[in-house]
């Protein structure tokens, strides 16, 4: 018999090492080729790692909460053959096979911050500990001096966490003024439970999600504007397209192509809407990538991106929308697959709700919300006077950062995408 290594593979340009998350399998057991054996979690993704071998599995070499980095090995496995062989495991992307009519999407998608501050290799940094440093401008000398209470004394998320909570009350390095940072929360006030009342503690998604819902209320003044949209045309287009395109694509034609298509047409009406804030600068976006937030299974929310949402075609963007949000709720993304998101599109109209006001994720200074879609008595003008008629409507709630966003550029915007829906040509191919 042989010996094999199971490797942790790459996981994309930036990312160096992820979480264990916990083993399917046991020591001893026996698994089959592509069988996904361990579930790895970075600060953008969850994912499964499967073994490329068929064998049993002799040593697990890294346990729960332990980190691996790409290219270690984190399982032994015994082989048919002999000797020792080790090879990076490669992750394939499955075939897009959702089943579902829209998309299930809520507001917000996580954010990493870009590096901007360096660490020696003596100190080691899980890559959620290492951003919240970055963002917080903790230089090295301070994160030396924070006992750890994780595996060899590692500094923990709570370490860090405690640490930034109780910085302000003990002498400490001023960030530079020209890199502000946002405020720190105050803890939370402890609530008292009563008789009866469960206590359910928050996993690891949900606590980075509430981490970031709070900074991005902090940093961005939010104004959202409001407008209601016929989009008889986009119903009765698809009802007759949608058909035709699941027998030549055997893929669902959803909604939410079309509404990427109309935002990415606004955005390139107005470009100063695809920009982020660094500083006192705006950095204007070349590339126009849309982000998806998409609901999990387990009630956590992830955003996978279109990238250059520009450059596809409706049929493109069909085929990507489907395939991010099949992998997104298989647990299939790539880090990158969630990275670069300069505008991002919320559909709570899925679940029936008819308009809300999403949070800005940052570092981008816009994000549109798309309500359900409900049929009505609407007053039409024609040649003839009046009329009453039964039209397919829908609200649009368009939340922008008002540091460089007004509410002329950020209300315009949200018009352009309105007037697309509304005049959306029957013609049009896909």
């Amino acid at each position: 018999m042989a010996e094999y290594k199971l490797l942790l593979p790459s996981m994309g340009e930036g990312v160096m090492e992820a979480t264990i998350i916990t083993w399917l399998f046991n020591e001893g057991d026996n698994v089959k080729e592509d069988d996904s054996v361990v579930e790895i979690a970075t600060d953008k993704v969850d994912s499964d790692v499967p073994t490329p071998v068929s064998g049993k599995i002799v040593k697990i070499l890294k346990q729960k909460d332990e980190v691996a980095k790409v290219g270690e090995a984190i399982a032994i496995l015994e082989i048919e053959g002999e000797g020792s062989v080790s090879e990076e495991v490669k992750t394939e992307t499955p075939a897009a096979t959702p089943d579902t009519e829209t998309l299930s999407t809520i507001e917000q998608p996580l954010q990493t911050v870009p590096a901007n501050v360096e660490f020696s290799g003596d100190l080691y940094l899980s890559p959620l500990v290492k951003s919240i440093a970055q963002q917080e401008n903790i230089s090295e000398a301070e994160l030396k001096s924070i006992k750890g209470s994780g595996l060899e004394g590692r500094i923990t998320k709570e370490d860090i966490l405690a640490y930034v909570a109780n910085r302000g009350k003990q002498p400490a390095q001023q960030a530079p003024a020209s890199t502000p940072k946002p405020a720190v929360s105050a803890p939370a006030a402890t609530i008292p439970v009563n008789a009866g009342d469960e206590i359910i503690p928050m996993d690891r998604m949900r606590k980075i999600i509430a981490e970031n819902m709070v900074k991005a209320k902090q940093i961005a003044p939010h104004v959202t504007s409001f407008i209601e949209t016929d989009v008889t045309n986009v119903v009765k287009w698809r009802n007759k397209n949608k058909a035709i395109f699941e027998k030549r694509e055997g893929e669902k034609l959803t909604f939410m192509p079309i509404f990427v298509k109309a935002v990415v047409k606004a955005i390139q009406d107005f470009p100063m809407i695809n920009v982020s804030v660094s500083g006192e600068n705006i950095i204007k976006k070349k590339n126009i990538n849309i982000g998806m937030a998409t609901a999990l299974p387990d009630g956590n929310l992830i955003v996978p991106v279109i990238k250059n949402a520009d450059q596809l075609s409706l049929s493109g963007l069909a085929k990507a929308i489907n395939d991010l949000a099949y992998r997104a709720r298989n647990k299939k993304l790539r880090p990158e697959d969630t990275q670069g998101a300069t505008y991002t599109i919320s559909n709570v109209g899925s679940f029936g709700n008819l308009m809300g006001t999403p949070i800005i994720p940052q570092p981008q200074v816009a994000i549109l919300a798309i309500g359900a879609i409900v049929k009505k008595p609407a007053v039409l003008e024609t040649a003839d006077g009046d009329v009453i008629a039964i039209r397919n409507l829908m609200f649009m709630s368009h939340s922008y950062d008002h540091r460089v966003v007004d509410g002329s550029l950020g209300g315009m915007m949200l018009k352009h995408v309105h007037d697309y829906l509304e005049n959306w040509d029957l013609n049009t191919e896909v």
